[in-house]
């Protein structure tokens, strides 16, 4: 194993392609696509503790996670701060019994947080003496050992012990403004995980992307920036298919076509969707080319000059083909693909094999997982390696050269199994701990369902062809954009926007449209694809978020009042009902954003939005902002809903505009 991690940076250097930075739209793996791995090898001695996410492929069910440890407990979020009072109230009341604070956010009138320990605590002391009678004396301790200081307004104990707390006006409104005056970062909440792979994207060389591929793109990049917003260090991983069989295919079509090819270029490919399915045709009828294919990619995984250049030719028309759409999405991801992990196979395997998990099975080497009836095949009967031997080598390179805790997945619930059986085999080596230990290092899978058209089936055109990616981002662009247009015409508006801005206006509404559409649902879950759904501005949609946005903008500008002074040396006031609510809400986005990195569950995050705007309708519906006495304040709560609003626009990678 020291060997092995002394080579790794010579032969990173030396591997058939280099990694590149590239912005890149993610795609999840359908058919052919590989699926990745990885974790982060440490001696079980030295795991650190965690809670967050699931060890095993989450495509099943998307469980919520204890609580953070005390210790990485802070400033993050009201809740964690919360927790940190129960914490110290626990030790006051019950310094016998070690337990973790249970804190919710509270659903009844009587509170804005709830601390649900007593009745688990009068389980564990009621026969050993205690003093306490029930559960209720134990709720109402809880309560008077609570911390005293600005931020809890005034206890009450209900029921069995549950104990609500209500958060004072005062330290809800200075939490605020001191949002608005340091930005919103200030509300990142503190995870317990510094260094995290994000594995998604994943499309292959010489296939198009299509709408198959948009769900694991948006997905797995809203993760990534939720992540990112909370201080930890993403490497942000595209795993393209970018060595295989398919190959051998592709270069013997390409010398048999056009002998000077070289001199050619891209011109000799020309389409290569085209070109993909002519070779596959000839490779399906043709006994002869068939076997030259073959014997095609022994030479080029023996590394033949003529034959690599070529595969570097194929691979390089692909990759512009893929940055086109990746532009179009904004999505950052560093290209490490399967050949990019080859080197490191024959290795890693070495090592299994040295521990005794690999067997010979029917001709091929394999490792024999609990509790599935078929084997996970690491070196098929030809000799040949497969994904799960590729998978092994970038989770052993995962875990030893780029260090990560944690190591997430954005694929199909159709990759369930096999990444089930890859973690388990992980753990068989030693190189994941149990997931009941709740410790680093920890792989998680992001599974979800399907893009449905509306017939029910996947989404594809009239001709059963899947649906092109950067097709379907240019129709979402153009029907907002004719909307746009005709509803400026009709309001008499259209001579107040220049052709950029609505260029402009039209890509950032067409494509926010597309992506969260795709996001507000829970990602295990099938969804069907409707442009006029998703380009409402009626209902749950990013149009009519983006029209709440535009809507608060204009009615700053139109209050003629200097936001940026009343920050400095205004004040918000909570006295209205509806002011008190909008507020407690803008401050449990810190809560809102870790809960959706914990259970790695984007849904989370917009349906925060969509109630963050209704809220805000409702308050200024019986609040009177502009030309009111209390304006300054309410003016300051527009502001920080704005903010709030255009900070999970950004997390789900969606730009806000600013006029509608």
């Amino acid at each position: 194993m020291r060997a092995l991690a002394a080579a790794a940076a010579a032969t990173a250097v030396a591997a058939p392609y280099p990694a590149r930075l590239l912005l890149l739209s993610a795609r999840p793996r359908f058919g052919h696509c590989r699926a990745s791995a990885s974790a982060r090898l440490l001696r079980r001695s030295c795991y650190a503790s965690t809670t967050m996410g699931d060890e095993t492929s989450t495509s099943a069910s998307a469980q919520a996670q204890e609580p953070a440890p005390l210790a990485v407990q802070g400033a993050g979020s009201v809740k964690q701060q919360i927790s940190n009072f129960a914490a110290l109230s626990l030790r006051a009341t019950v310094p016998e019994v070690e337990v973790e604070p249970v804190v919710e956010v509270c659903t009844t009138k009587f509170g804005d947080y709830q601390c649900n320990n007593a009745m688990g605590l009068w389980s564990k002391v009621k026969g050993s003496g205690t003093s306490f009678k029930n559960p209720n004396a134990i709720g109402q301790a809880i309560a008077k050992n609570l911390p005293a200081g600005d931020v809890i307004e005034s206890t009450s104990v209900a029921g069995p012990g549950f104990v609500n707390i209500v958060l004072s006006n005062s330290w809800v409104a200075k939490r605020i403004q001191n949002m608005l005056v340091n930005g919103i970062k200030t509300w990142a909440p503190v995870l317990p995980v510094k260094r995290i792979v994000l594995d998604f994207s994943s499309p292959n060389i010489a296939k198009e992307m299509h709408v198959g591929h948009l769900r694991s793109t948006i997905i797995g990049d809203t993760l990534a920036r939720m992540f990112e917003f909370s201080n930890v260090h993403v490497l942000r991983r595209n795993h393209v298919g970018d060595w295989g069989t398919q190959f051998g295919m592709l270069i013997e079509f390409l010398f048999e076509k056009f002998p000077e090819w070289e001199e050619l270029g891209s011109q000799a490919i020309g389409d290569l969707q085209l070109f993909y399915k002519a070779s596959k045709e000839k490779f399906d009828n043709d006994a002869e080319f068939k076997d030259r294919a073959q014997q095609a990619v022994v030479r080029l995984q023996g590394g033949e000059e003529k034959y690599r250049s070529a595969w570097k030719k194929i691979c390089e028309i692909s990759r512009n083909e893929f940055d086109q759409v990746y532009k179009l999405l904004d999505v950052e991801l560093e290209e490490k693909g399967e050949s990019f992990y080859n080197p490191y196979i024959p290795q890693v395997l070495e090592l299994l094999s040295n521990q005794d998990f690999i067997k010979e099975s029917e001709g091929a080497r394999v490792i024999f997982i609990e509790g599935h009836k078929i084997p996970l095949i690491v070196v098929k009967r030809d000799g040949g390696f497969n994904y799960a031997s590729t998978d092994l080598a970038a989770l052993w390179y995962r875990l030893n050269v780029e260090k990560a805790e944690w190591i997430i997945y954005v694929t199909d619930v159709g990759q369930q199994q096999h990444f089930d059986m890859f973690f388990k085999a992980a753990r068989m080596a030693g190189w994941l701990p149990d997931p009941k230990e709740k410790k680093f290092p920890k792989t998680s899978h992001v599974g979800f369902g399907l893009v449905l058209g509306a017939d029910g089936k996947r989404f594809r055109t009239r001709s059963t062809e899947v649906v092109r990616l950067g097709d379907l981002l240019d129709e979402a662009k153009s029907r907002s954009k004719s909307e746009l247009v005709q509803r400026l015409k009709d309001n008499g508006k259209i001579v107040d926007w220049t052709e950029e801005e609505l260029e402009k206006t039209s890509k950032a509404v067409g494509y926010g449209a597309v992506k969260y559409a795709d996001l507000k649902n829970n990602r295990l879950t099938n969804y069907t694809f409707s442009f006029d759904q998703m380009l409402s501005d009626k209902g749950n949609t990013a149009v009519y978020l983006q029209y709440a946005h535009a809507r608060i903008c204009s009615i700053i500008r139109k209050s003629n009042m200097d936001v940026e002074e009343l920050k400095l040396n205004g004040s918000i006031s909570l006295d209205h009902p509806d002011e008190r609510v909008l507020g407690l809400y803008l401050i449990r986005f810190a809560e809102v954003v870790e809960d959706a990195c914990t259970n790695l569950l984007p849904n989370v995050l917009c349906e925060y939005l969509y109630n963050l705007s209704e809220m805000f309708t409702r308050f200024y519906t019986n609040c009177q902002v502009v030309g009111s006495p209390e304006e300054p304040s309410r003016l300051l709560l527009c502001e920080a809903t704005a903010v709030v609003m255009r900070q999970c626009f950004q997390l789900l990678g969606i730009t806000p505009v600013y006029k509608l």
